[in-house]
């Protein structure tokens, strides 16, 4: 009853917002927290979005005096460490309040200032003071982010104490060293504090309100200028923040130690509640946003020390700096086992159905990856030094797998190939691949012996011969990771070999290629492929020697690709709906019957920025002799050379509409660019091994009456071409470069995933969002 009238009381209190009150009026004020002891579902049920925004509009000195009476609270929790049950329950009351109100005051950019106004009292230098005479004023936004990490650390609230009982022993919040208060073993710090369900939820209400105040990104239009960083993550991650360290340690340690398993005790998860994931989810997010940083440019010089981090001299953002400078190797182990871990959970397979807890959070592991990869330079080569790079790799695979048909996930299909195009930068990636594929993950992909090259190869063929239109522009990402690791593969399997030839049967049709000025770009990729691993791996890839025989025909098409007006026509005219048409449906066994499904109707997803294209992001670079990568200076390659010409947009159209076809202008302009590509066509290499193995392959069957190719293969094993094929080409890798269009991009993909994340409650939920647009599929 009492808990009713609470919510009531509430309620008529937000009704009576509609009419002036006086800031000094503490008895109506104090309604809102002291006496009520409403769940953060019951503020968003009592104060609907309309009553918010009414009192914005018609009652703004109200909402000002409510924002900075909440505010003035927490901080007074803050400064007294909340000893009291009360008090306690006036924070979380304060917290959730916030959190209800913010995102309203962001969506008017009349009102977006007012969180970084000056507020009488608030000194820089203390707190919310009540005789207003400390030095310079203090925005409340700083005020309020300082209170949140204050009481992050707050014994007995939010932390463990380490003093007894008593109301003579309570801790100075002021005195005490946050490092001491770290939440969880790990990194920097191995006492593992006994588990608290109330201090775990009290964090994640606290990291709740932390992520709206950081949330202001969402209400403004993209904006590609690095420079423009978000002010409320600036001051959070700023020395200001005396707690930077201990809370960037405790977010990432949470995460990492986390095991959804537990004991292993089957359906555990639904016998009871797990405080600790919904912990882990607030921390992982506030991980991703807080580390906001112009990618790419976390250069810094290094001063070693005995310490768990560099000493470092780099960037403002202290999250940013800890991140780059972690380099023991335990702590590098634990990261990438933890995120490893908890990537590789969807993938635990039980006898007992649905026994096994199965997390949601792996888009932000994968930003969380990411963004370790980019910014330590340590992390990413050990990750690289070992095979545990292929723990992170199947659970990539498999999402891509299961993924590729649901036009919602979209951004997850484009986060997972970025991470793999960073990967492929670097040779050990390659090497790695070579490992034995033996785990055996339920998708729909053909069974096959080989490594883990085959598995990405044949998981790749599947994205772009049976996903949805929308990964089109993925193809060219896709292709360019298995270039680079294509001068270490050692030895591929017959399925992978033919799903290679496969690409190439379907990309090389007249159609195909004459249907948009880019789609070349697919063969000289593929052409590459083949040309390295013949000329750096052509024993042991007797495979795809065979492959590439059989399909010789493919070649010598191409080869004698028409490029004159009526074979264009005539092309052009066949033009069909989509790749994935060409390609005939193959009826092969598959690993198991998880197929990949489109998105249920009305399944809510964000609008994304479009991704630059391949040649913006990557850097080319040659391996020389001794190993070492040189930068190629950039000039226009035969893939792209031929798209700068000013035919080339003239030849777009010629494939776009039945009316353009008949254009002699456009036909012309199509004729030109097909001929300036054509005479580029890597095709020497595979030309003088077809050259040279065919006739000999023909004798062998007709003088031994051949039929089983599995005496083929064992010839074309013993054979060699050493001395017989060209000079071999520099390997040319295509090292992922950041700049500001893949900036703007994870940033909207990152707020994207937290806004429909974030759904107990709806934080966001209709808001005038204006980084992206929410729509139904």
């Amino acid at each position: 009853f009492r808990a009713a009238s609470s919510v009531q009381n509430f309620f008529l209190s937000i009704s009576q917002m509609a009419n002036p009150v006086e800031a000094t009026d503490d008895a109506f004020w104090d309604q809102f927290w002291a006496d009520s002891s409403t769940t953060v579902q019951d503020v968003f049920a009592l104060v609907p979005a309309a009553e918010i925004r009414a009192v914005r509009e018609e009652s703004p000195s109200n909402l000002a005096t409510l924002c900075y009476k909440a505010v003035e609270r927490l901080v007074q929790g803050a400064d007294s460490g909340c000893p009291s049950e009360r008090q306690r329950q006036i924070v979380l009351n304060c917290t959730r309040l916030l959190t209800r109100i913010l995102p309203y005051i962001f969506e008017d950019a009349d009102w977006r200032g007012f969180f970084w106004s000056t507020v009488p009292g608030a000194g820089r230098a203390g707190r919310l003071n009540e005789d207003g005479e400390d030095n310079e004023a203090r925005p409340l936004a700083e005020s309020l982010l300082l209170a949140i990490a204050d009481l992050l650390f707050c014994p007995d609230f939010t932390a463990q104490s380490h003093k007894k009982n008593g109301p003579d022993t309570a801790e100075d919040i002021r005195s005490i060293d946050s490092c001491e208060y770290i939440w969880e073993a790990g990194v920097g710090f191995a006492h593992s504090p006994p588990l608290n369900y109330t201090h775990d939820i009290n964090r994640s209400e606290l990291l709740k309100l932390l992520l709206t105040c950081l949330s202001e990104a969402m209400y403004l239009p993209p904006c590609s200028d690095s420079r423009n960083l978000n002010p409320w993550v600036a001051f959070f991650c700023s020395t200001e923040n005396r707690h930077a360290l201990p809370l960037f340690t405790s977010l990432l340690n949470v995460v990492c130690a986390y095991d959804p398993v537990g004991y292993g005790i089957p359906y555990n998860h639904l016998l009871f509640s797990d405080y600790r994931e919904q912990l882990v989810e607030q921390a992982l997010q506030i991980l991703i946003v807080t580390l906001e940083h112009e990618a790419g440019s976390a250069n810094f010089t290094i001063i070693f020390c005995f310490c768990f981090f560099l000493q470092p001299v780099g960037p403002d953002n202290l999250f940013v700096n800890y991140l780059s400078r972690i380099h023991r190797e335990e702590d590098l182990s634990f990261i990438l086992k933890g995120l490893s871990r908890l990537m590789n959970n969807p993938l635990v397979q039980t006898y007992l159905p649905h026994s096994n807890k199965k997390i949601q959070f792996h888009q932000e592991l994968l930003i969380l990856f990411w963004k370790f990869c980019d910014f330590n330079k340590k992390f990413l080569f050990f990750v690289l030094k070992s095979s545990d790079v292929l723990d992170m790799l199947v659970p990539i695979l498999f999402s891509l797998n299961e993924a590729r048909a649901d036009q919602s996930r979209v951004g997850l299909m484009h986060i997972g190939v970025f991470i793999l195009l960073l990967l492929s930068g670097e040779r050990n990636f390659g090497v790695r691949l070579n490992k034995p594929y033996t785990l055996r993950v339920p998708m729909d992909i053909p069974v096959f012996t080989g490594t883990h090259a085959d598995l990405l190869i044949v998981i790749f063929h599947k994205i772009m011969t049976s996903g949805h239109q929308r990964l089109q522009p993925l193809f060219d990402c896709l292709l360019t990771i298995i270039v680079n690791i294509s001068p270490y593969l050692k030895s591929l399997s017959m399925v992978a070999a033919n799903k290679l030839l496969h690409l190439l049967e379907a990309f090389s049709t007249p159609w195909f290629l004459l249907s948009s000025p880019q789609n070349h770009h697919l063969v000289f990729f593929l052409l590459e492929v083949f040309n390295n691993i013949i000329q750096y791996q052509f024993d042991g890839n007797f495979n795809l020697v065979y492959a590439i025989i059989r399909k010789r025909n493919v070649f010598h098409q191409l080869a004698n690709l028409p490029s004159d007006t009526a074979s264009i026509q005539r092309a052009l005219q066949k033009k069909k709906p989509g790749i994935s048409r060409s390609i005939s449906t193959e009826t092969v066994s598959t690993e198991a019957s998880r197929c990949a499904v489109p998105a249920e109707p009305g399944t809510l997803k964000a609008s994304l920025e479009a991704s630059p294209g391949i040649d913006k992001i990557t850097e080319k670079t040659q391996v020389s002799v001794d190993g070492t990568m040189v930068a190629v200076p950039h000039s226009d390659s035969p893939q792209t050379s031929a798209d700068n010409s000013p035919a080339a947009g003239a030849a777009a159209g010629a494939g776009a509409s039945d009316t353009d076809k008949g254009s002699e202008y456009l036909l012309a302009a199509c004729v030109s660019q097909v001929s300036s590509w054509k005479v580029k066509l890597p095709l020497q290499t595979i030309m003088r091994l077809l050259q040279v193995l065919v006739p000999q392959v023909e004798k062998i069957c007709i003088d031994k009456g051949l039929t089983d190719e599995s005496e083929i293969l064992k010839f074309l094993q013993h054979g060699t071409l050493v001395g017989l094929l060209p000079v071999p080409h520099p390997i040319l890798i295509r090292k992922y470069q950041a700049n500001a269009g893949t900036a703007m991009w994870f940033r909207t993909y990152m707020w994207g995933v937290i806004y429909l994340r974030n759904v107990d409650p709806p934080i966001w939920y209709d808001t005038d969002i204006r980084l992206f647009e929410i729509q139904r599929v």
